[in-house]
């Protein structure tokens, strides 16, 4: 049972729903910013090496920050909802962030129903920031290419 003090409108859903995904997409955002000078200097540690072993370790580097960026965020919503007593363990709160995070929703666990509209906010976020990581990637692998396949 939720206490009365931490009963969330769906106003205030929709304000700490956009306020946690804010943070979230500040996050994702810093972090590949900071990427950029950290995929620079591998690149030019391994650029003498064939162009297999070259964009193996820097994509492979890239998709290690990516994921720990993602991780961290799903880890900020879990502990989000811990502090607003919507779960219990946190267990069921990390669970929960993950699987509403990557959008799979298997429905096993769910929110208390006043905080439902926040929980949403959740899937929003990993929609979001798995789009934006899609297209680092893409552009960095683009980057990598050699110029006779573009």
């Amino acid at each position: 049972m939720i206490p009365e003090t931490l009963f969330m409108s769906q106003h205030d859903q929709l304000l700490w729903g956009s306020v946690v995904l804010s943070a979230c997409a500040l996050i994702h955002v810093g972090l590949l910013a900071g990427m950029i000078e950290a995929l620079a200097h591998i690149g030019r540690w391994v650029k003498n090496r064939n162009r297999m072993v070259r964009t193996t370790t820097v994509v492979g580097a890239a998709f290690v920050m990516i994921v720990s960026s993602h991780t961290v965020q799903v880890w900020l919503w879990a502990a989000v909802l811990l502090y607003m007593d919507a779960f219990e363990y946190l267990y069921d709160a990390l669970y929960f962030s993950l699987v509403t995070y990557t959008t799979v929703g298997y429905g096993d666990v769910v929110l208390p129903v006043e905080f439902r509209v926040f929980g949403a906010f959740g899937g929003v976020t990993g929609i979001l920031c798995f789009g934006i990581s899609t297209a680092f990637l893409v552009s960095l692998i683009n980057k990598l290419l050699p110029k006779s396949l573009e």
